[in-house]
């Protein structure tokens, strides 16, 4: 029997969530892998982020091991080359004359950084083509008014696009997530821009042991391939940053950052919002889809009934973020 490739999709391109601002320090220097790629990520002494090849152009030492932060730059480990956040190299500590082309262009590849609600996002293109839209700031992730991030992580076999499809899908909501009913479900589509909304009731065992139904409602706005925002209301209102990573084409990293308007410590509504993020978490969360997601394959041409949401046009929407084709074939060349 031939062997069933899982995913013929490659890494789509776009802002893709590489660490949490607060964790990365002044002076930090951290090996990282994604994008099928080693990398190094760093925060030089002007409190810029940097994202780099991890491997010196010079001969080759991996700057994430061993490397240090002075002043601008990242110093490599071996010889001492140092490399700006934009990889202009900015000293070589033994050369009687900067070579040329150190001059006139960078020598490490370096990736586009932006900051925005406490996340490091990073552009990957495999074309090195330069961002083509923006990240989308959520202030309330750093606003001192709301609570803390709270913060959950996985890694799995699957991909971004694995994972946005689950918005659409709005059936396996009952089945999965043990909705009581399979929610209404409605999205639209603006160039990178994806919004969707379900709405459905839940089943809610509450705090003081009474059980009781709610309406229940996922507002989603996806900004290209890598992040999201998410809305949860219920009994509490979540935001949520839905951040998905490729590590390689079939291997990602999915954060979860949640955060809420602050309430009184060991209150009712603390009590509520840490169920609801177990809820969202947990089995009948996203730990509910971990697993099947990790084990299936992409279907290409599915079997569709009219219950399953607009999962087709969802596709078409996703493919704009493949240099490639989904397929893996040159979106060019098909097109000729």
């Amino acid at each position: 029997m031939p062997k069933v490739e899982r995913f013929p999709m490659p890494i789509p391109y776009g802002w893709f969530g590489v660490g949490y601002g607060a964790e990365l320090q002044v002076g930090d220097v951290r090996p990282v892998h994604y994008f099928g790629r080693d990398l190094v990520l760093f925060r030089n002494e002007n409190g810029e982020a940097g994202l780099l090849d991890a491997y010196c152009p010079h001969l080759g030492a991996h700057m994430g091991h061993g490397g240090q932060v002075e002043g601008d730059s990242l110093r490599c480990p071996f010889h001492h080359w140092a490399f700006r956040p934009d990889g202009f190299c900015s000293k070589i500590p033994y050369a009687k004359a900067f070579p040329p082309r150190a001059k006139r262009e960078p020598l490490a590849k370096s990736y586009p950084v932006v900051e925005k609600s406490g996340v490091i996002w990073a552009w990957y293109h495999p074309d090195d083509i330069a961002p083509t839209f923006d990240v989308i700031d959520y202030p309330e992730f750093t606003n001192p008014e709301w609570a803390e991030p709270i913060k959950r992580e996985w890694r799995f076999a699957s991909n971004p696009q694995e994972i946005a499809e689950n918005g659409v899908d709005v059936a396996h909501f009952a089945y999965v997530h043990a909705m009581d009913a399979v929610p209404e479900g409605e999205t639209d589509y603006d160039g990178v821009r994806r919004h969707s909304v379900a709405r459905g009731h839940r089943t809610i065992d509450l705090p003081s042991g009474e059980r009781k139904q709610l309406p229940y409602s996922v507002d989603t706005l996806q900004n290209g391939a890598g992040q999201k925002f998410t809305r949860l209301s219920g009994l509490v209102e979540l935001s949520l940053l839905v951040i998905a990573t490729p590590v390689e084409a079939d291997d990602v990293e999915l954060r979860f950052c949640f955060t809420h308007p602050k309430v009184a410590p060991g209150s009712p509504e603390e009590k509520a919002i840490e169920a609801a993020i177990e809820n969202t978490c947990g089995q009948k969360g996203v730990e509910g889809d971990i697993p099947i997601w990790h084990n299936k394959i992409h279907r290409a041409r599915p079997y569709l009934c009219d219950g399953d949401g607009p999962i087709l046009r969802f596709r078409r929407y996703f493919e704009q973020f493949y240099a490639d084709g989904p397929d893996g074939s040159r979106l060019v060349e098909a097109a000729e």
